[in-house]
């Protein structure tokens, strides 16, 4: 293996977007990373009642009261995407979720679908829909959805290809589901579609939100006894249920390089797997499968073991997995290194517990934050090594605190894995951007002058929340240079109807005319228009003709009444009667008399 040039095969993470417990974006949740903070929430047992869980569930020993929940799963921005409430209402919280982050992840990068002229991809995955139940509870909707209706606000077919239809995305658009390891085979999927020439931009990710708040611990089973996660320790017993989403942008890196994205890191290979029949059973993990792919992603990426220092591992702390985790592990770097203990060894699991179909993509935004901040967060819980793990002859360590990651005259590089239900395996090798020749060309080369910065939004008061959002971010990066925030903001961001803009030369002045004499502007002219129902009169009528829109739709039954209310003195008949009269096989309503 050569490990030092590009090979080509290289794919640049150009953005990121994330919601996961205890945080709301990928800021914060490197923030409780490296903080070594646990975000599992423990239910008194009053929370539980309200939220119908039965009481005697609650008494038995075993129950136990913990998940890591995500706040503000039901706060969506329906109007922004143009939902109506119904829509909105039906659609799936994943659904919701991931098109927020999709949005979220592009604007990261720096691109507004409408203008860019490549094609972008999507490829992600959601866990099982647990919502659907809650809507056909309601008998409200039981007796006005249309299935079909239904079907496609709830499905796992339609994830991505809403967000393609949203967001007006013309690049492949593909589901992907492997259990806990979805999102990071939705990854490696991209990095496929990329080098191909499928696309030229790709979304890649995965969303998981259930309605659990605590289980019933049974032992041997994947779920700990007392809600933590001791990933690799002697105590190890389990993990814990956890929501979350998150996407990477990615594109390939000589892409990135010319068009002078802020490359976070590198995607230096990846590579998948099966673990077949040969093992213990269908849900069990397989040493030599999990040793493979990682021995063929490392010969893909075309890197030496022995120059990876950090492994975010599947790392879900039960008895039978981390044993085989860490073996397999040490089979594929033995291949190249004779070498112990050089490699930290993490998960993020500890931290967030497991994110079902979105562990895989929490990991490697986990993995490419450390590398941006060349630090390597600790794994929590970690005392004593599981005795199954020989890591005194292993090239691994637990990485139990926040440590400066070294780099030792190579680029800084780490190993993601993720395993799931059934067998496939995937593994991903990440590498810094180090070099002068990976490093866009910024504006710091250009002349000092002052600069335009624009914002738009839908509203006036999301222009308001924009405009806090710039001044704390300006102030929380100061190193930033402004023309490049000043291009970002024009060339990088859909324009709304309601504008604002100040003209800076440097950071604190953008700062100070933001807080003080921000210019703002809303326009009229809009390609948005709401939806209007023309009924044209051209014998297509029936009787009963918008009855459903008229039992269900506030505006509607409204505008008709009114309508109904104001022909009445002139008919001498109230519309209604007829137009919605109730259907028979005997002669038709009478007619209105006009």
């Amino acid at each position: 293996m050569t490990d030092s040039l590009n090979n080509g095969l290289e794919i640049a993470i150009i953005g990121m977007a994330g919601r996961f417990p205890g945080a709301d974006t990928v800021d914060a949740f490197w923030d409780n990373l490296s903080q070594g903070k646990e975000s599992i929430t423990v239910y008194s047992e009053e929370e539980l009642l309200k939220r119908g869980i039965d009481e005697a569930l609650l008494k038995k020993p075993n129950y136990v009261k913990s998940a890591a929940k995500l706040e503000d799963v039901d706060l969506f921005d329906a109007e922004f995407f143009g939902f109506n409430a119904r829509e909105a209402e039906i659609l799936d919280p994943q659904h919701r979720l991931f098109l927020e982050c999709a949005w979220t992840a592009l604007e990261n990068a720096g691109y507004d679908s409408q203008k860019y002229p490549g094609a972008i991809a999507v490829f992600g995955g959601a866990g099982m829909n647990g919502y659907l139940f809650n809507v056909y509870s309601q008998s409200k909707n039981n007796n006005s959805l249309d299935p079909y209706q239904l079907f496609l606000a709830s499905d796992k077919d339609f994830l991505t290809t809403r967000v393609s239809y949203k967001l007006n995305l013309d690049g492949p658009s593909v589901n992907v589901q492997t259990a806990c390891s979805t999102s990071l085979v939705a990854v490696h999927f991209a990095c496929q579609s990329l080098l191909s020439g499928e696309c030229d931009m790709a979304l890649a990710g995965g969303v998981a939100i259930s309605q659990q708040v605590g289980y019933l611990y049974q032992e041997g089973g994947i779920y700990s006894p007392d809600g933590h996660c001791r990933a690799f320790d002697a105590e190890a017993k389990g993990t814990v249920s956890g929501n979350g989403v998150g996407l990477v942008v990615l594109k390939r890196l000589e892409d990135a390089l010319q068009e002078k994205d802020n490359i976070l890191a590198v995607i230096k290979g990846s590579a998948i797997n099966n673990d077949g029949a040969q093992k213990v059973s269908y849900t069990a993990p397989s040493l030599d499968s999990q040793a493979q792919v990682i021995k063929d992603a490392q010969h893909i990426a075309e890197v030496e073991p022995e120059s990876i220092s950090y492994v975010e591992a599947h790392g879900t702390g039960t008895a039978l997995g981390d044993p085989i985790e860490v073996s397999a592990l040490t089979q594929a770097f033995r291949v190249g290194t004779d070498k112990t203990g050089f490699c930290a060894l993490g998960s993020v699991k500890t931290n967030i517990g497991h994110l079902d179909t979105a562990a895989g993509i929490a990991s490697l935004i986990k993995t490419t934050l450390a590398l941006k901040n060349k630090q390597i967060p600790p794994s929590l819980y970690f005392k004593q090594p599981n005795p199954q793990i020989d890591f005194a002859n292993s090239p691994f360590y637990i990485s139990d605190s926040l440590s400066e990651w070294q780099s030792n005259g190579t680029p800084r590089r780490a190993g993601v894995s993720s395993f799931g239900i059934g067998g496939t395996n995937v593994h991903l090798v990440l590498e810094e951007v180090v070099n002068s020749e990976q490093l866009a060309v910024t504006s710091e080369q250009l002349p000092v002058t002052s600069c335009l910065l624009l914002l738009s939004a839908k509203t006036a008061t999301a222009l308001e929340t924009a405009r806090e959002n710039l001044v704390n971010h300006l102030k929380q990066y100061p190193e930033l240079n402004l023309a490049d925030v000043a291009y970002t903001l024009q060339v990088g961001r859909r324009d709304f109807d309601y504008r604002g803009f100040v003209v800076a030369k440097d950071n604190e002045e953008a700062i100070k005319q933001l807080e003080s004499s921000f210019l703002t502007h809303s326009s009229t002219s809009s390609s948005y228009r709401p939806v209007t129902f023309l009924f044209s009169g051209q014998g297509s009528q029936y009787v009963g003709m918008g009855k459903e829109l008229y039992d269900t739709e506030t505006v509607f039954k409204q505008e008709i009444d009114n309508c109904c209310d104001l022909l009445q003195e002139h008919l001498g008949c109230d519309l209604r009667e007829i137009i919605f009269a109730e259907k028979e096989t005997g002669d038709p309503p009478p007619s209105p008399p006009y």
